[in-house]
Order: structure tokens, then sequence, then C-alpha cells
């Protein structure tokens, strides 16, 4: 790999108290050294920080002042030498430092080259790298909290367990193929092999079962408000973001486009979307927005479909109640502080299964039960992170799904008494397969492919 200095800026631009700008490398702390006025960095104590001035090398003058912490190899993140130095919060500030950081034999570190080069050399796996981002972008405790299990490498515990059952049955079958003669060697026969296979298949099944909860949790439900002009969508959103982010008003029709916003309910982060009041018009901007909640209607995973209380269901509900026949989706009554006018018992037989929850956003009732309803609809009840190992990304969760074919045809094959060796193929295929999750196996291009999607700076 690379053994060249690299340096980025690590720290979100704007203004605040502090900014960092990091470097890793071989020559990271002599270059420190070279444009820092303060204590002699190479010859500091590992882990240390130390306070000083960044002298601009091209006309001496003071650039900042700042604290530099030295960390020296291996016990640091990306074990290479790293120098972080804090100066104050500002673009000018933390730029100025950089620019003269990068005079040096440096080069500006590509997007997540920092946790490249900690995986490259060893210092966590594929897994762990991933879970980095994944704690970044968690929108709740508990999301973090599933990213802060696979950073300590909790599935990559449990991923190199089952690679290591399936190497020891696919060398036990090698051995007894190549060394017949070997009598203190168990044999592996076909009812052992289901046994260790059978094993592996079902960890693999318990990790995909909770797999759609680790992917809500790190990706967030899409969650569409649906429903007609004036029925509640704005101040339901405003209810759940607890601010004015909709407008609210009598007027029918005035939200023309979407607004989306991320809630937490529970735990479970929402990607929630109000959306422009499905109903028939002549208005072009409106149209357009009718045809924007159609579009987004099809694309979510959970509706909200708001009903009025105090009106008649109209063709327009119908027409959505139709279109969403195929799609996971709660019934709102809004406004039951007026008098009623809807058929509730039409409500019940169109929406078959489907919770219905009555409230009253203007007098904040009912909101309670709809968190709830949300809730149980995806999880069943409360969520637990603490115990259970959950898969969260799209990628692993995939992978999985193969790994899990990859038994099911080798289980299949004993069924059918297929020579041990030709099964060990797809038992070989599935630690294959398994290790490209913790990226053991993984190919150079799904690396770089991977990290690109880094910010810079991590």
């Amino acid at each position: 790999m690379d053994t060249d200095t690299i340096a980025a800026i690590s720290t979100p631009l704007g203004e605040g108290a502090i900014a960092i700008v990091r470097l890793s490398g071989e020559r990271a702390i002599a270059i420190a050294n070279d444009i820092f006025q303060g204590q002699d960095l190479t010859n500091a104590p590992s882990h240390t920080f130390h306070y000083g001035k960044i002298m601009d090398p091209l006309t001496n003058e003071l650039a900042e002042e700042v604290m530099v912490s030295v960390m020296k190899a291996p016990k640091t993140f990306t074990r290479e030498d790293v120098v972080e130095i804090n100066c104050h919060g500002g673009l000018v500030s933390v730029n100025r430092v950089l620019e003269i950081v990068l005079q040096k034999d440096v080069r500006m570190a590509e997007p997540g080259e920092f946790t490249k080069r900690a995986f490259l050399n060893g210092r966590i796996d594929l897994s762990q790298a991933e879970a980095v981002m994944d704690m970044i972008r968690a929108k709740t405790d508990k999301a973090m909290n599933v990213a802060l299990h696979q950073m300590d490498g909790r599935l990559s515990r449990l991923i190199g367990r089952l690679r290591q059952n399936l190497l020891e049955t696919v060398a036990h079958v090698e051995v007894n193929i190549d060394y017949p003669e070997y009598d203190d060697v168990e044999e592996m026969s076909q009812e052992l092999m289901k046994v260790k296979t059978k094993e592996v298949y079902e960890e693999i099944e318990k990790l995909l079962q909770v797999a759609e909860q680790g992917k809500i949790l790190r990706e967030g439900l899409k969650t569409a408000i649906i429903g007609r002009p004036n029925v509640g969508k704005s101040s339901l959103m405003n209810a759940f973001v607890q601010e004015n982010k909709a407008i609210v008003t009598d007027v029918p029709g005035t939200t023309r486009d979407t607004i989306e916003e991320y809630v937490n309910v529970r735990g479970v982060p929402l990607r929630l979307v109000d959306t422009a009041g499905i109903r028939e018009t002549e208005d072009i901007v409106e149209k357009i927005g009718v045809e924007r909640s159609r579009e987004i209607l099809k694309e979510s995973d959970l509706i909200l479909f708001m009903l009025n209380y105090n009106e008649e269901l109209t063709k327009d509900d119908m027409a959505i109640f139709q279109a969403m026949s195929d799609l996971t989706y709660i019934v709102i009554i809004n406004k039951s502080d007026l008098k009623q006018r809807l058929d509730i018992d039409q409500i019940k037989e169109l929406a078959g299964n489907h919770a219905i929850i009555t409230t009253s956003i203007l007098q904040e009732e009912g909101l309670d039960e709809l968190e709830t309803a949300m809730a149980k609809l995806f999880f069943a009840g409360d969520i637990e992170t603490g115990d259970l190992t959950y898969v969260s990304n799209v990628r692993h969760i995939q992978l999985l799904k193969q790994a899990k074919q990859s038994l099911t045809d080798a289980m299949e094959g004993l069924d059918l008494d297929m020579p041990l060796d030709i099964v060990q193929i797809d038992v070989t295929r599935t630690w294959e397969i398994l290790g490209e999750i913790i990226g053991d196996t993984a190919s150079d291009g799904l690396i770089d492919q991977l990290f690109s999607q880094f910010c810079l700076g991590k």
C-alpha cells in the first residue's frame, strides 16, 4: 500500500470552537515539526498534546496558534504515525493550516483514506470500517448503538466463527479424501456434514431475521404522509418535527411540493415526507405536486394515509385506497374534535387488517397511539440493540442471502447423497462469500468503491 503522508481537514467546515487538520504517514511527525514553533515534536512522547504556533515557511510569519497531538505507530487509528493540528474553528484558519501542510511532501487524502489505511494495516476489518460511516450517519441513539457494536467487532467475530466452522468442515473432508489411511481422524460422514452445515445455516438465518430491522435503523423508514388537501398532513409533519416546518392554512392545496425531514419515533428514524394533497386539479403547479405525491406513495416503506373525521369519503380517497392495496399503511382519521361525518365502518372495511388511528393534531390527541402502531408494525414492540447482532448494511444482507443459498444447495446435495467432495464446493463458496463481509476475500475494486463513499478526512 502507499507509504506517503496524507492530510485532510477532519472536522466539518464552518464556524466552531476548533477545527482539526489530520496527518497520517511515516513522515507525519517530522512534517508537522517543520512548521511548528514550540516543543520538538520528533522527541515528544506518543499520545501527548503540545501548545505552539504554526509558522508559514514561505514568509516565516505566524499563521495560527494551535494545539498539536502526537500519536505514534502502531497505537493509532491508521497504525501509522498520526498528528492532529487543533486550530481555531473557521474557514480561513483551518484552510490556511492545511495549505501550509500541503506545501510539504504531503498529499491531500482521498475520501475515507484514513479509514482505508486502518483496514489495510489490519487495525479494523471491512465491516468495522463500514460501521464508522454508519455511526457518523446515525439518526437515533439505537442506530448509533448498532453501529458501535459493529465497530467493536461483534459482527466480525460472529462471521469469523462461522467461517472457521466451515473451514474446519472442508479441511476434514480433504483429510479424509487425501489421507484415508489415517485411522485417528474421524471420518466426515454425510450426517456429520449435515450437522455442521445446518449449524452455520441457522446462524445466518438468525442474522437475516433481524436484518430488516437493522436496515431500518441504519437508513430510516421512508414514510409518506398522504391524503387529500386540508386533512392535516402538514400539521402532522410539524407535530413530529416539533416545529413549523410545513406551512399550515385552511386553504386546500397549500403544500405544492414535498417536504422531507428525519424524525425519531420510539428509536426508529423516519424519513418523513409531507406531500401535496392528492386530488383532481387544473392548477398546473399543484398538478405537478400531486404527481410527485403519487410517485412517493409507490416508493415509500410506510404510508400514513390521512382522512378527515368531519368529511365523507370521496372518490379521491377511494382512489388512494386502491393505489395502496399492496402497500404498508396506517389510516389516520384526523380532526376528531369536529362533528363526525365520516363512516368509520366503511373505513374499517376498506382498511382490512391495517391499523386505524383516530387523532386530533390540533388538540394533540392520538399521537402516542400512532407512534405505538408505527413501532409495532416494523418491530413487534421495542427494539433490542443490546444483545442482538444486527446486520444493517445492504451489502452485508445481500452477501448473507447468497451464503444462505449456497448452504441450501449444499444441504440439498447431501439429501441426494451426492459425494462429499462435490458438496464441499458449495461449502467453500459459502466461506468465500462470508469473507467478503469482513474483507478477507473482497476485491480491490470493491474496497476502493466502499471507501470512496466516506467523507473527506475520515
